[in-house]
């Protein structure tokens, strides 16, 4: 059954295997097209913040300013206080809420920023609307989603074909857009935004450590996080189909010749002052 448009279901779930990859991010390899921009003094809000690396990297960028992480998931937001606590940085703080409806005033933030959010939403273009009502005039709205439709991969498996194409039903089941990636900008005119820059970058996983990392963690999150159960209770697959999708993503990993790349649809928006 299908999640009612407005709320959605978060597909990944905090099982470990997910958050393997959601501490690897940082503000390099994931906000590379926001960093240029960034200011001393600035206030930050982090959508969908997660453990709080990226929060952490931007906070160590606006010397002077203050950065808030928010999370629908309450129970994440003691990792994220945590990350922030061993890096030493005051000017930081989490709270719990839902980017639909911000908890905060209007032109609170000089930046708002969302990695990986807007795909998992019920409603994208409200989401942004709110996120640029609590954006400063002149503020810039910053979002970057992967779009798992352009994910490419060498060489050839049918079992990876099988992975995307479960994960996508089970995705939009939820009430997501797994290709969230390209459709942003048009996300983002339909919110009313009107100075819209669009790019894109990849993460590309190639030497053996990188694609030992890849494929486990998705081997894993195939069978034991809350989209495999999802994926078996809404009748999508089976525990048996489950576990071919792992060994095939193993064999990837495997190869000598493997190569997965990651394509990520971004915007920087700049609110009208």
């Amino acid at each position: 059954m299908s999640a009612p448009r407005g709320s959605a279901v978060y597909t990944h779930g905090h099982h470990e295997s997910v958050l393997r990859s959601h501490t690897w991010r940082t503000a390099e390899n994931s906000a590379g097209y926001l960093l240029g921009a960034l200011e001393p003094g600035m206030r930050i809000l982090d959508v969908g913040c997660g453990p709080g690396t990226i929060t952490a990297d931007l906070a160590e960028r606006v010397p002077g300013g203050h950065v808030t992480g928010l999370d629908r998931a309450p129970a994440i937001l003691a990792q994220a206080r945590a990350t922030a606590r061993q890096r030493g940085l005051a000017a930081v703080d989490f709270t719990a809420g839902d980017v639909h409806a911000l908890g905060f005033p209007d032109d609170t933030f000089c930046v708002v920023h969302a990695h990986q959010v807007l795909q998992h939403v019920g409603d994208p273009v409200g989401a942004l609307r709110e996120m640029r009502r609590v954006t400063r005039p002149g503020g810039l709205i910053a979002v970057r989603d992967s779009d798992y439709a352009a994910m490419t991969w060498y060489p050839a498996s049918p079992g990876l074909d099988d992975w995307l194409d479960l994960y996508r039903r089970v995705a939009r089941a939820n009430g997501g857009e797994p290709d969230a990636g390209r459709r942003l900008k048009s996300w983002a005119l339909a919110a009313g935004m009107a100075d819209v820059r669009a790019t894109s970058s990849t993460w590309t996983f190639s030497t053996p450590d990188e694609r030992a990392w890849w494929s486990g963690l998705w081997a894993d999150r195939t069978v034991a996080s809350s989209s495999a159960e999802r994926a078996v209770d809404g009748g999508f697959t089976t525990r048996a189909g489950l576990r071919a999708v792992a060994d095939a993503w193993r064999e990837w990993g495997a190869r000598d010749d493997g190569w997965f790349s990651v394509l990520h649809g971004e915007i920087l928006c700049r609110k009208e002052a």
